[in-house]
């Protein structure tokens, strides 16, 4: 029991690593796919804000997939990370607002939540702003 109590405090570390690149992976996927197939995601734009977009639906979710690559791929790297975890969350949390409640702000919610702990903890040991923190 010593050795895995052992095992798990000396790679800890790790932790972050993992929330950093789970969350960019998510970021990367959603906005791949709302480039490459904005109709799927008509359905989650809620129908109240549709008179406040100066421009159309599908050029909402090209821009929108566009800042997630951007931001999905600086936390890929953990290039500026406590700054677009920042970003990031408030990104998420207006989505969660205006969806209200149901299954989608839930999880947008919960992936917020990882976004804030990025902001907490920083990019990690294994990010590109801990190798330029070195030099």
């Amino acid at each position: 029991m010593k050795n895995i109590k052992k095992f798990f405090v000396k790679n800890k570390d790790y932790s972050i690593f993992t929330v950093r690149i789970g969350l960019a992976l998510v970021l990367l996927w959603f906005g791949i796919d709302e480039i490459r197939n904005q109709e799927n995601w008509f359905v989650y734009f809620p129908q109240y804000l549709m008179p406040l977009l100066p421009f159309s639906l599908n050029a909402f979710f090209i821009i929108n997939g566009i800042f997630e690559i951007i931001t999905g791929f600086l936390l890929l790297i953990g290039f500026y990370t406590r700054f677009v975890a920042f970003i990031v969350s408030l990104h998420l949390l207006s989505i969660t607002i205006a969806l209200g409640y149901n299954d989608v702000a839930v999880r947008d919610f919960g992936l917020s939540m990882a976004a804030i702990s990025l902001i907490f903890s920083g990019a990690g040991n294994l990010s590109l702003d801990n190798k330029l923190k070195k030099e």
